[in-house]
């Protein structure tokens, strides 16, 4: 086994502390991997507070991991010592399913296995990139290009799939016009990503401090969904959009939006509220609109973004930050205190 040291929540309420832990030695289809950075996403504060249910513990977070490789086990051939690698949420399915065979591991009928909170089909549980090294198997393993900055590549394992899926599965393109709602450590990738494929995009946010900063990143318009003109803003878009991705993960009114959308518009949710949402059907059903839901990527598709981001200079806005300070970004997270992605710089990590 491999001795490494992370960063682990004990229980639901406990602050995350050093870990000492063991990885599995290398098989034969392995790559290891020796973590520079690994990003911080909000479904680790859920996890890591069990505020999904299920927790795991003790638990090592981190699902948006970059670093070197450090050995490859001897049947890999993807892989050298000295690569630059990835890892995001996913680390095995059954590969056997029809959505597998489709690329589509996130998907998987029989059951991926999470990056960390999850458990390996030899039973051992999965603890994520809060930590010194990975091991991994080659399939699961992401090639990343030496152009691109590691630490601003990091997020783009879980935020940057996230937001550049949907846009390409209901086909994006030049002239349509998109709104993003929510500008944070997803919306803002979205933000990129839908300027970078031609549309003129919009983005909806409660905060009008982050008026100047959504203009920067690329939107065309900014639509503060909060105050006395409000209400005006959204009725004098009414029909308006092509497609409308909605990264928010808090309570609120999805019909307002429903309403932005043209006839056959679809509106895609990649943020996950607590409570499930009220729809009314008449949102739907006038103009034949559409609501949909995208998780992450399959593996193919994320190669396909992260090369898409090295020949488009596309990374994510970060914060980089010792894992010392890791339980004080969650706190400024959820007030919403970062722009837009803390990210951990693992060389803290002694």
């Amino acid at each position: 086994m491999i001795k490494t040291l992370g960063y682990a929540a004990m229980n639901s309420k406990s602050p995350l502390a050093p870990f000492q832990f063991e990885r599995r030695e290398i098989g034969a289809t392995d790559v290891q991997i020796d973590i520079l950075y690994c990003g911080v996403c909000h479904s680790d504060i859920h996890q890591v507070r069990d505020e999904w249910g299920g927790s795991i513990f003790p638990m090592v977070p981190g699902h948006e991991i970059v670093g070197k490789v450090l050995k490859v086990g001897p049947k890999v051939t993807r892989f050298k010592p000295g690569d630059l690698a990835g890892v995001g949420c996913l680390v095995d399915s059954c590969r056997t399913c029809d959505n597998c065979k489709d690329g589509l591991e996130q998907f998987c009928l029989n059951g991926w296995v999470g990056t960390y909170n999850s458990v390996e089909k030899d039973g051992a549980p999965t603890y994520g990139g809060y930590s010194k090294t990975v091991v991994v198997k080659e399939d699961f393993t992401l090639k990343i290009s030496p152009k691109m900055d590691l630490a601003r590549t990091a997020p783009l394992l879980c935020a940057g799939i996230t937001t550049y899926s949907p846009l390409r599965h209901w086909k994006v393109q030049a002239g349509q016009r998109v709104g993003v709602v929510g500008l944070g450590g997803l919306g803002h990738m979205g933000v990129k990503f839908a300027k970078s494929f031609g549309a003129n995009v919009t983005v909806f946010t409660t905060s009008s401090a982050k008026k100047a900063d959504a203009l920067k990143l690329g939107a065309h318009e900014v639509i503060v969904t909060t105050g006395p003109e409000a209400q005006k803003e959204f009725a004098s878009h009414s029909g308006a959009f092509d497609f409308i991705l909605d990264t928010v993960s808090a309570p609120h009114d999805l019909n307002a939006y429903l309403q932005l959308l043209k006839r056959d518009g679809s509106m895609v949710l990649v943020g996950a509220p607590p409570k499930a949402p009220e729809v009314a059907a008449f949102s739907l059903i006038m103009n034949r609109r559409q609501l949909g839901g995208s998780l992450i990527g399959g593996l193919p598709e994320t190669q396909e973004m992260l090369d898409y981001c090295a020949e488009h200079g596309i990374a994510s806005d970060v914060e980089i930050i010792p894992i010392q300070k890791v339980n004080e970004a969650y706190e400024r997270m959820l007030r919403g205190d970062v722009k837009y992605r803390f990210v951990i710089d693992l060389g803290s990590l002694k």
